[in-house]
């Protein structure tokens, strides 16, 4: 199946949570976010373990869209989020910009201590990889409805990015 096709998911529960994948070519962000934003449950995954990992977090919070990140590792995480959960529906967020995003929001939720604070917040490096804080960016991007390219001006690939209200999904157009 390719990523323009779908099993016939058209529409996602509004009340749903989303879970959201930031991919990357060794380890992939997971995210459960709240229709409200509220971050349910975040963890970091080997990339080949992702779909199994998407699928079991969709599970576990009744999510039925996963919200996937374009860039790095995503053609490969798009499929295997499809071969764990076909049921599914992915739709692709433009994720440029996320990793400085997620540095910001880990400093905020996690303070530097002391000695931390006479470092320039643009030095700082999280002691813990942020692939999980990106992906609950990319789901905020998703609820809040922001399209690729709107804000930042990144190129949107050809495809429409849906905004939360659209539930449109990958393949659910006639591509």
């Amino acid at each position: 199946m390719s990523r323009h096709e779908t099993d016939g998911v058209q529409e996602r529960d509004r009340h749903a949570p989303v879970i959201a994948v930031d991919p990357g070519s060794d380890r992939c962000g997971l995210a459960a976010v709240a229709v409200d934003g509220t971050v349910l449950e975040r963890d970091i995954v080997e990339a080949d373990q992702v779909g199994l990992a998407a699928a079991a977090l969709a599970h576990s919070h009744g999510a039925t869209v996963v919200v996937l990140g374009t860039r790095t590792g995503s053609p490969r995480a798009w499929e295997l989020i499809h071969a764990a959960a076909p049921e599914l529906a992915i739709a692709e967020v433009e994720e440029h910009m996320t990793t400085l995003e997620a540095r910001e929001r880990y400093w905020l939720e996690n303070p530097p201590g002391c000695v931390g604070k006479l470092i320039p917040r643009g030095l700082r490096v999280p002691p813990v990889p942020i692939d999980d804080w990106a992906a609950a960016i990319i789901a905020e991007r998703y609820l809040h409805g922001t399209r690729a390219g709107d804000e930042d001006g990144c190129p949107r690939g050809g495809r429409d990015i849906p905004d939360a209200g659209e539930q449109d999904t990958i393949g659910s157009d006639d591509d």
